[in-house]
């Protein structure tokens, strides 16, 4: 399972810094994680601070 980004999402970029696989890139409005590069380490759920990092 990959992990998503919700609307919750304030683009604050602490994801994308922390994911060990460059699967996360900021989009218009919120970052987004290419499910294809995400191994479902979970590094972007730890360090989001508004709980936006989920499962998919």
């Amino acid at each position: 399972m990959t992990y998503k980004i919700t609307t919750d999402c304030i683009m604050c970029g602490a994801c994308e810094a922390e994911c060990p696989e460059g699967a996360i890139s900021a989009g218009d409005t919120q970052y987004i994680i290419d499910p294809a590069k995400c191994k479902d380490c979970g590094s972007c759920a730890e360090v989001c601070p508004t709980g936006s990092c989920v499962p998919a």
